[in-house]
């Protein structure tokens, strides 16, 4: 009895969670490329590599999380067997301050630690927006001094252009979140207003995305986005929302006249000279490590949204543009950020453990260099030895073992195609060499090796498909115990 389609099995579709995408060689190879080279950056400023768990209790990420039973929203998260939730961390910053606080007595003070890998929000995804995604870390813990924030911004700018930024298309914007918290006691938000000062911050921090008038809308009643969400705002008055949007306008043409214009505005308040006097420090301390305007300016915009920082804060952001899908001019913005939070480890400890850091958003930084032309290296796919002699396998399975234990990746084609099929595979598989041996060649001792990448490149030179057989471009007849030789030479850069 054959089955009917009504009582068929259901076959799953075949689709990748929303906000969560498959990386195959090229965009491993060019995240892992850009992640060692900024981990190298961090090394050489003193940091240690430090990897913490892809999952952390629920409470260790404090602030984060809703005040509800199930705490899933923002974050990943799932009830172990003992009633404990954990989550996937939401980033590498609360992991190393839970760490921090765990090994406080047995670490050197200040302890500078880098870190890379994954991270997970349970967000909205959109273009560019994924919920997994990777960070590339470097945090000092247990020092107050500004000298340390000056650090890490100085060390974050080293970092993006050992990515592959070239200076002049980069720019570290930094502010202190002091300035704001002073101007906001000077338009009379109490300080224990945390929803309102939140909700004042948060507004800010989208001035680059939303624009002025977005922004005003936050920080007064609330603003309806293109979908129709709304987002209550924080409430604020209009001559309050006007003394706000003057102070985000304060950035001058120098760091210097930029704490002037600060020093006018905030600095008759404790918490805004307090500030002004933080980043006075930090550009001195720029200066002398040849940080100037090119590569970090003051802007007091910028005061990132979450909710732990507690001083100097900043971001950096790519200044190229690139197009979208309809052709527009768009810019990447930020690509990293960082700041003070000396709260973070006192949640576990009871009392104040200042810190400081840096983070850097690989994936984000990888799809902006495609974006712009700058794309990190390519992978390179292993030498594809072809199968022509279904009886000569194990010579070919030889030939293989060799290479690879030469230190070349290399393999046999295993399908059952035949030689055209068997180039189409190399090329998809980024040969840069395939080996040939017929029973001819293997009767005289030889292979024939064709060099894939000179190939490619001779053939935009090439003007006919006659000259093109005439000439037999990158492919040439070697005996076969000069193999391995004869492979590495073709290999060389």
């Amino acid at each position: 009895m054959t089955e009917t389609k009504q009582n068929a099995p259901s076959r799953p579709l075949a689709r990748s969670p929303r906000g969560f995408i498959d990386r195959r060689a090229d965009a491993l190879l060019a995240e892992r490329s850009v992640v060692e080279k900024v981990l190298r950056v961090y090394e050489t400023w003193g940091y240690e590599r430090l990897e913490t768990p892809s999952f952390e209790y629920a409470d260790a990420l404090g602030k984060f999380l809703p005040d509800q039973d199930r705490p899933n929203e923002g974050v990943f998260a799932l009830e172990d067997d003992d009633g404990q939730w954990m989550s996937l961390r939401y980033d590498l910053t609360a992991p190393l301050a839970r760490f921090a606080a765990q090994n406080w007595d047995s670490l050197p003070k200040p302890f500078r630690r880098c870190a890379a890998g994954p991270v997970w929000r349970n967000e909205k995804p959109g273009p560019g927006r994924y919920r997994e995604f990777w960070q590339c870390d470097a945090d000092c813990v247990g020092s107050a001094r500004p000298e340390a924030d000056a650090e890490a911004i100085a060390m974050g700018a080293a970092a993006v252009e050992a990515a592959g930024v070239p200076r002049g298309l980069y720019v570290v914007n930094v502010s202190n979140r002091k300035l704001l918290d002073g101007l906001l006691a000077k338009i009379g938000v109490d300080v224990a207003d945390t929803t309102t000062r939140l909700g004042v911050l948060r507004a800010v921090d989208k001035l680059d995305r939303l624009g002025p008038e977005g922004v005003e809308l936050l920080l007064g009643a609330g603003r309806k986005d293109e979908s129709g969400d709304f987002t209550k705002g924080a409430g604020l008055g209009a001559n309050a929302i006007g003394q706000v949007m003057a102070f985000t306008s304060t950035r001058k043409a120098t760091r210097l006249e930029t704490l002037a214009a600060l020093e006018a505005v905030v600095g008759d308040t404790a918490l805004g000279a307090e500030g002004v006097a933080e980043l006075g420090a930090i550009d001195a301390t720029l200066r002398a490590l040849d940080v100037f305007e090119d590569r970090a300016f003051f802007d007091p915009a910028i005061v990132r949204g979450l909710e732990y920082y507690t001083g100097p804060v900043f971001e950096a952001e790519l200044l190229t543009e690139t197009l979208d899908e309809k052709g527009n001019k768009v810019r990447f913005g930020s690509i990293g950020s960082g700041g003070r939070y000396d709260d973070l480890v006192m949640r576990f400890r009871g009392e104040r453990a200042p810190a400081t850091g840096f983070s850097l958003g690989v994936s984000r930084l990888v799809a902006a260099l495609s974006a712009s032309g700058r794309p990190p290296e390519a992978a390179q796919g292993p030498v594809v030895i072809l199968a022509l002699d279904s009886e000569a396998m194990a010579g070919y399975m030889q030939m293989a073992g060799e290479l690879r234990a030469a230190g070349i990746a290399a393999e046999v084609y295993l399908g059952s195609s035949g030689m055209k099929a068997q180039m189409k595979y190399a090329d998809r598989r980024k040969a840069p060499v395939v080996v040939m041996e017929g029973s001819q060649e293997r009767e005289a001792g030889k292979v024939t090796l064709k060099d894939l990448n000179l190939g490619a490149q001779l053939a935009q030179s090439i003007v006919s498909n006659e000259a093109w057989r005439r000439e037999r471009p990158a492919q040439v007849e070697v005996p076969r115990t000069q193999l391995v030789q004869a492979v590495q030479d073709m290999l060389k850069p």
